[in-house]
């Protein structure tokens, strides 16, 4: 092993060494920057150097620059010019399509208008270009020949394909209830029967409006009214379509029966003529509204689709003459003389515009169209005003009917039946009058209202007759009378609606009234004869011949003579009766078999007593025939022959 060294000689060898490091250290810091001034120096003459040079090159790049830019002009340039050329072009052929017109190939022409429309706006928009001014001047005289053509092309296609609807083809859109029968064109209404019931469309009755212009005509002719309006043609569009549709529209009318009357043309009319012409106006108007005006509307909705400002002045333009021809005639009738007979062809017509009125407002719906919806709406009104004037009318008419119509047999009167069979119709219609009464008595019920003039009408009818049975000097025959008519009454009543109306308290106070009569006439027409089969007055005359007791028993108190008396009269009577009331009327078969067993109750009886107690009085003398003529079997066979309605030379069962 070596010896240890000494730490004293450790540390100074450690010194000697660092220094030694130090020293090397600082020589290579010096040699650093000696190299990083010389680098900073070389940079520093690069940089003097580059600024010569970018100096020396500024004039290079200018016109480098200047250059580039005058290309890039040059290219702006001859990209517009491609763009100026290309609108001329496009020009060209525009004007070619134009000059070929568009008859053939309609949607070319379309596309070249709208070129020429895209041309004027690029130009418009081209200030920098010289001629821009009188190109757009071309393009726009272009344009308007195109537009020219374009209107005649409107007014070609629409005339070709607008046709009048014929009426069998109307009627075959109607429902099947609704459909005339084969070859009543012009009189497809029944002019007698109540425009209801069977005649009447159920609410889910379908109608199927026409199509007046075929559908694939109608993009066509959407598409060249809008290139007119685009035009500002707004009013040779409206003028052409007004001309043709509305001319077409009343074709379709008028093939159909339709007619223009006046007021004076109505009251010159026999009724029978102008009931029918009412009927068939009610199914000309049903037809108008549901098929042709429907049809009408769709047209203008589907040409004027995207023109709001057309659609609806079109449509009141086309259909405003149909319509005021239609409801001319109606309002003729309002305003016509009122008569009884005309109420219910009123409230036909008046229902009819009930009915109608939701697809009026619908259709002629917007302001446009105001006046033609008021006028239909007033007269609806009229129509209202005047059927109830004319209810009024009869009422009063019930009242003052002075007739002299002879009804010597006490039948029922012709005014009774004639003011039954009315209010029997008028029950048919018990859904409008309730709906008119509406129209006037906001306030009331209107099932009260009709009742109420039920039984005014009753009462007038009641108040009539009494009237009329004074006529009679017979006044037996004045109570068979209105036992008759009252009975009627009653009896119709009764197997009617107005009965449900009327109550049953109305139908049995009545019906008292006819057993009043029918008691009256009893007690009047044989209260004479009876006397005479009375026992009272059959005192002793003093005379000769046997007597027999008035209680039947042997007594000289009574006189063969009166018996005989009494006898004779009582068959000069009742063959007067016979005579007389065989020619009475009693129309009803279990009212006249009533009346004949009421009568036989009083007299059979009577009779059968008296000749019972005084007939052996008479047959013990000389021809007892003379005087008990009849047994009470001949007196009852001879009742059965009253109230026959026989006439004098009839002869006798």
């Amino acid at each position: 092993m070596g010896l240890p060294i000494h730490p004293v000689i450790a540390g100074a060898a450690s010194m000697d060494t660092l220094s030694s490091k130090a020293a090397s250290m600082r020589e290579s810091l010096q040699k650093s920057q000696t190299i990083t001034d010389n680098i900073v120096s070389i940079l520093g003459s690069f940089d003097h150097r580059l600024s010569a040079l970018e100096t020396a090159m500024r004039p290079t790049q200018i016109r480098t620059h200047s250059i580039r830019r005058a290309t890039e002009n040059i290219d702006r340039t001859l990209k517009s010019a491609e763009v100026v050329l290309s609108q001329f072009d496009l020009s060209r052929q525009a004007e070619a399509k134009v000059l070929k017109g568009p008859h053939e190939d309609l949607e070319s022409y379309l596309e070249a208008i709208d070129q020429l429309r895209s041309i004027i706006r690029y130009f418009g928009s081209c200030k920098g270009f010289r001629n821009n001014e009188g190109v757009v001047t071309h393009v726009n005289s272009l344009l308007a020949k195109a537009v020219l053509k374009l209107e005649e092309e409107f007014k070609q296609l629409l005339a070709s394909y607008s046709k009048p609807v014929e009426p069998d083809r109307l009627f075959e859109c109607l429902p099947n209830s609704m459909r005339p029968s084969s070859g009543s064109h012009g009189d497809q209404a029944d002019p007698g029967a109540k425009n209801h019931g069977d005649s009447k469309p159920s609410e889910n009755a379908v109608y199927t409006p026409p199509a007046l212009i075929p559908p694939r005509i109608l993009p066509l002719l959407h598409n060249l009214a809008q290139q007119m309006v685009e035009a500002g043609n707004h009013q040779q569009v409206n003028k052409i379509y007004r001309d043709t549709r509305a001319s077409v529209l009343e074709q379709s009318l008028r093939k159909l029966g339709v007619e223009k009357l006046s007021k004076e043309d109505v009251q010159k009319m026999q009724w029978e003529v102008l009931e029918a012409k009412i009927g068939n106006w009610i199914h000309f108007m049903r037809i108008a509204v549901k098929l042709l005006f429907a049809g009408e509307r769709k047209v203008c909705d589907q040409m004027f689709e995207g023109i709001d400002s057309m659609r609806d002045q079109c449509f009141a333009d086309v259909t405003a003459s149909s319509v005021e021809l239609l409801l001319s005639f109606g309002d003729a009738i309002a305003k016509s003389k009122r008569s009884p007979e005309k109420l219910f062809v009123l409230l036909d017509m008046y229902e009819i515009m009930r009915e109608l009125h939701s697809e009026i407002e619908l259709l002629f719906s917007g302001k446009v169209c105001a006046e033609m919806r008021e006028a239909a709406f007033g007269l609806t009104k009229r129509l209202a005003q005047t059927a109830q004037e004319t209810f009024g009318d009869f009422e009063e008419a019930v009242e003052k009917d002075a007739t002299k119509t002879a009804v010597s047999d006490g039948t029922v009167h012709p005014l009774t039946s004639y003011v039954i069979n009315y209010v029997k119709f008028l029950f048919d219609y018990q859904s409008t009058l309730k709906q008119l009464f509406q129209e006037f008595e906001q306030a009331e019920d209107s099932n009260s209202q009709l009742a109420k003039v039920t039984m005014r009408i009753m009462q007038a009818l009641q108040t009539n007759l009494d009237g009329k049975s004074k006529q009679y000097k017979d006044p037996a025959l004045t109570h068979l009378f209105l036992m008759n008519n009252i009975h009627y009454i009653v009896r119709s009543v009764r197997r009617s609606e107005a009965k449900d109306l009327l109550g049953d308290d109305w139908v049995q106070r009545h019906r008292r009234v006819v057993q009043q009569h029918a008691n009256q006439y009893k007690r009047i027409a044989w209260a004479k004869i009876l006397q005479s089969l009375s026992t009272q007055g059959l005192t002793s005359s003093g005379g000769g011949g046997s007597g027999v007791a008035v209680d039947g028993g042997n007594s000289s108190g009574v006189s063969r003579a009166l018996i005989k008396d009494r006898l004779k009269t009582f068959n000069v009577q009742f063959e007067e009766l016979h005579q007389r009331q065989s020619q009475w009327t009693v129309p009803d078969t279990e009212l006249r078999e009533s009346l004949r067993l009421a009568v036989a109750e009083v007299l059979l009886p009577a009779y059968r007593s008296f000749v019972k107690r005084f007939g052996p009085l008479v047959e013990s003398g000389k021809n007892p025939s003379k005087y008990i003529r009849y047994t009470p079997e001949d007196l009852e066979r001879m009742l059965g022959e009253f109230f026959e309605g026989k006439t004098l030379n009839e002869p006798k069962r």
